[in-house]
């Protein structure tokens, strides 16, 4: 068995500073900030955020989901939600989000309870997208097993044929959540590991923040 030792895997932080004075009073002003902030220097992903999830059983999950619109209420994404994030989601809708980018040395944690976005939303989203992204949702039963890559191509073909031009009809299971925010924490790094960490808890209709050690 192979073994590989990390602990001189380092570097330091040094791109920027968090003070309290940078802050916005509502979080989602802070992450829009951060977002573009995140575009500008370079990520080829910066909408890109973990998803953290657990069914009934307590057993955690994660995995990587792009978002895709935040408003007053919260952040949203999409997906089928006979996958194990959305079982998961249907037993026990809490969830975590995790944005990590490296190029600004930034992160933002996100928790709260999880909600369905209604089918009209999922509908104008999906056929927003470009056509092959289509087919490739409604192709694959996501998270099921699957004999091989050529059952998966056929089930691609048959939908080509089935549909050989215009939008191609959303799978009901095919839908969008909504994380609506009861925490939030901005992380900027720091050198020596002295990290800026703010945190915002809801309280009501506001947002009450605190400074939190590194």
């Amino acid at each position: 068995m192979s073994t590989a030792d990390h602990r001189h895997t380092r570097r330091d932080y040094t791109h920027a500073e968090l003070r309290r004075g940078d802050l916005h009073e509502n979080p989602l002003g802070l992450l829009n900030d951060w977002l573009e902030a995140a575009r500008e220097a370079g990520n080829p992903d910066p909408t890109a955020m973990i998803l953290a999830t657990a069914g009934a059983d307590g057993q955690p999950s994660a995995r990587t989901v792009l978002l895709k619109h935040v408003d007053p209420e919260g952040l949203a994404w999409y997906t089928d939600s006979r996958s194990r994030k959305g079982q998961d989601l249907s037993e026990n809708p809490q969830a975590a989000l995790l944005f990590y980018w490296p190029e600004t040395e930034r992160q933002i944690r996100v928790e709260g309870p999880v909600t369905a976005l209604p089918g009209e939303l999922a509908d104008t989203y999906f056929h927003q997208r470009p056509r092959g992204s289509q087919i490739a949702a409604a192709a694959s039963t996501q998270s099921h097993p699957v004999a091989g890559r050529d059952e998966l191509e056929q089930r691609v073909r048959s939908l080509e044929q089935q549909y050989p031009e215009g939008d191609i009809p959303r799978d009901p299971a095919w839908i969008g959540y909504r994380l609506q925010p009861e925490l939030f924490e901005f992380w900027q790094g720091r050198p020596n590991r002295l990290h800026d960490r703010f945190q915002y808890h809801r309280v009501g209709s506001d947002w009450e923040i605190t400074r939190l050690m590194p």
